[in-house]
């Protein structure tokens, strides 16, 4: 790796001044080289796709894991890397405060909070709760001279409560609280879009797109979106080309499954610059 974490992350702060770009999602260090072998700008982790390949379900994984994880990624690529943190692995802002300082020092460029409990019956935190914690994720970036994006995700959409107005109203309260970026996970229509990018009043906007969908990038970029990313979409496609693998194998006893696999060579030749 030839570029310093301070660079990473100036990188990355200036991908959101203009225009739209794509932040994939890589789940482990093969991942993530081969997206920044594609030519991509910039990679955020995905919670989801992690987990998976721990043989664990999203959510289920130690704070100290993920730190590794965020650690190992950041190694792994000269691009700069956006730290999908849940909720901040804790319930209080003290708790929220002590987890960003803790991903800052594995040199992520930007991280996300996100307002959601992991209690089903009560999924979301109560909005002045949830600005004290992204208040204090704030206050932990500016106590530490790192220059990380602060992003503050609304969970409405992925946490059973698909309120369009209450998710606007809070990411205008995280965008007052000190969110750089602000996201709404599962927003799909053009005129959801408009309307977060409206309500956002200048500041950049991340959108989830992990499923086949009618937009293009042209079309996300003419809403006003500035980066796009695709949470756990890239780690189910590789599981959905594994399992039907798997299935045919077990269920018919027949090897169809690797029909479409990326050649052995080809992946060799890609990864074996980076012996050593």
């Amino acid at each position: 790796m030839t570029r310093s974490v301070a660079e990473k992350r100036a990188d990355f702060r200036a991908l959101h001044e203009q225009g739209c770009f794509v932040i994939p999602n890589p789940w482990d260090t093969g991942s993530a080289r081969f997206l920044e072998g594609l030519g991509f700008k910039a990679l955020a982790t995905t919670s989801s796709g992690f987990a998976w390949s721990q043989g664990q379900a999203d959510g289920a994984m130690s704070r100290e894991l993920i730190l590794a994880h965020l650690r190992e990624l950041v190694e792994a690529t000269d691009l700069p890397v956006n730290a999908d943190f849940e909720n901040g692995f804790a319930a209080d802002a003290q708790g929220v405060a002590e987890s960003v300082r803790l991903a800052i020092e594995t040199g992520v460029a930007g991280l996300s909070i996100e307002d959601s409990t992991g209690n089903a019956a009560d999924p979301l935190f109560a909005i002045d709760v949830a600005v004290e914690r992204m208040r204090a994720a704030r206050k932990a970036i500016d106590a530490s001279g790192a220059d990380v994006l602060l992003v503050g995700r609304a969970e409405n959409f992925f946490a059973g409560r698909p309120d369009l107005d209450d998710a606007i109203a809070r990411l205008k309260a995280y965008s007052n609280a000190g969110a750089d970026c602000l996201y709404a996970p599962g927003i799909k229509t053009r005129e959801q879009i408009a309307a977060v990018v409206a309500a956002a009043g200048g500041k950049p906007v991340n959108l989830l797109v992990g499923a086949a969908s009618e937009l293009t990038m042209q079309d996300i970029a003419g809403l006003g979106v500035r980066r796009v990313s695709v949470g756990g979409g890239m780690a189910r496609a590789a599981w959905g080309g594994f399992i039907r693998a798997a299935r045919t194998l077990a269920d018919r006893g027949r090897f169809d499954g690797f029909a479409d696999a990326a050649p052995g060579a080809e992946l060799n030749a890609f990864f074996r610059p980076f012996a050593g």
